[in-house]
């Protein structure tokens, strides 16, 4: 049980021969690698749910997310009736040790495509082959697992559109139900760490929870999806993100309910999204931290100052109401609407130009749903060094976009209150209230004109930039 020790089993008959590693799955119901240790355990045996706290992986990860994982591992732990095995430290060392004192010839578990995780697996499967075991990896925590879909000459896509055609033509199998019972085995567990305070509002974790948000959504909001996802004054997104960072939900069970509403393609192509990002980091595992265009990481950016704007971005008192109320609902909620967070990417990128691993770090620290994968591919794609040629030329106008996507100001003053009384038109340009300025509010930082043509200076002196195709 976690969070108590337990003594391990004495019923040598009913020994546990197969183990079970949780990493991205948090789950029971449509868990490939859960389903093949039950079988290889067989009718008589266990199966060991272990979860490795690596170090490695919870030091740098926020406190929004510690909290939500400690969460998702308590409801995992009491599913399947206090069984869960909890082991912190280095999996080299964790993994083979379990494995050895469970009795056990294989170890299961969802396959990792990211940077660390897969070389972490490589060392873990050399060091239980050395003793006579093996680590089997059953299934993803995607649809359709990195690496997959290739062009027809066998090299990854560099581009969306032709990968979401090859995707989508790929399929995933259906869901499979949760077992119907399981042998849990009785191993000695670590206690769950205290939990960390975490700066947001957090969503419950968890399996059920997480159906239950995915029904919600999928009855009530998937049809309009199209319409209303630009839209952060009103519900119109799934908010799942955090369920499927940590595998509560796979895309697989979302995927099998989707009709062919044009609200529920649209959704379908994002989480297609999801997967390309994965693909790109899975082929391209420096992407996560270097340019993925090489001539774009040569544009000069400012270096960390004082003065330098990034403290007031951080604190969503930058003067731009759409870009300081994404800025406060990510501290507020760890979380923040997608479409928003390309508009406050934009601002740090072009309007400060500041590095976007800067903000990708910030992000990565508060989000709850942080992901490697989509979160830097994401700030790449903004700041015009990933995967589209031409993005940098999308300077995003924290005016105009603000009067676009949110036209009453619903959103804005939610997280912004200080502009609660100022009219709609001059909500996302609050200087130009000729009331004067609310009190407490910041003047913008920046001028967005100028900063853009500075931007766009910026970009000009660029050389070898491929797919050059003048501005936007």
């Amino acid at each position: 049980m976690v969070g108590a020790a337990a003594g391990p089993t004495t019923n040598r008959r009913a020994a546990p021969r197969a183990v079970m590693w949780f990493r991205r799955d948090l789950r029971l119901a449509d868990n490939p690698a859960l389903l093949a240790a039950i079988e290889a355990a067989g009718h008589d045996g266990q199966v060991v749910a272990l979860f490795c706290l690596d170090d490695h992986l919870w030091a740098p990860a926020g406190d929004n997310r510690r909290a939500f994982l400690l969460d998702a591992l308590r409801v995992l732990d009491a599913s399947m009736g206090g069984r869960l095995v909890l082991r912190r430290g280095d999996p080299l060392a964790v993994i083979p040790a379990v494995a050895a004192e469970a009795g056990a010839q294989a170890v299961f578990a969802a396959a990792d495509f990211g940077p660390y995780g897969a070389h972490r697996d490589a060392a873990v499967a050399a060091a239980l082959d050395a003793s006579g075991r093996a680590l089997l990896t059953v299934g993803s925590p995607y649809a359709v697992p990195p690496g997959t879909v290739r062009t027809k000459t066998g090299t990854p896509y560099k581009v969306f559109t032709p990968f979401a055609r090859a995707w989508l033509a790929e399929g995933s199998p259906a869901p499979e139900a949760p077992p119907a019972q399981v042998r849990w085995a009785d191993l000695s567990s670590d206690p769950l760490p205290t939990p960390p305070t975490p700066t947001a509002t957090l969503p419950p974790a968890g399996e059920e929870v997480a159906a239950a948000a995915a029904t919600r959504f999928l009855g009530a909001r998937a049809r309009g999806y199209d319409a209303d996802r630009d839209r952060p004054g009103m519900e119109g997104t799934s908010r799942l993100s955090p369920y499927l960072k940590w595998g509560c939900v796979h895309p697989r069970q979302l995927l099998a309910e989707l009709g062919d509403s044009t609200g529920e393609d649209a959704f379908r192509r994002e989480l297609c999204w999801r997967e390309f990002y994965a693909d790109v980091l899975h082929h391209r595992p420096e992407s996560a931290r270097q340019a993925l265009v090489p001539a774009m990481g040569a544009m000069a950016v400012d270096p960390p100052a004082p003065d330098d704007g990034f403290d007031a971005w951080c604190a969503g008192r930058t003067g731009y109401p759409i870009v300081d109320a994404g800025m406060r609902q990510l501290l507020a909620e760890g979380w923040m609407h997608n479409r928003v967070r390309m508009l406050t990417a934009s601002f740090l990128v072009k309007d400060l130009h500041l590095d976007w691993r800067r903000g990708a770090r910030w992000f990565m620290a508060h989000l709850v749903d942080g992901d490697l994968a989509s979160n830097q591919h994401g700030w790449q794609w903004v700041a015009g060094t990933g995967t589209d040629a031409s993005p940098y030329f999308r300077i995003f106008n924290p005016v105009t976009q603000g009067q676009r996507v949110d036209p009453t100001g619903t959103y804005v003053r939610r997280w912004v209150p200080e502009l609660a009384t100022v009219p709609d038109r001059f909500v996302h340009r609050p200087w130009d209230d000729p009331a004067g300025p609310p009190v407490g509010y910041p003047a913008p930082i920046v001028d967005h004109a100028e900063e853009r043509a500075e931007a766009l200076r910026r970009l000009g002196a660029v050389t070898d930039l491929p797919g050059r195709a003048g501005t936007r």
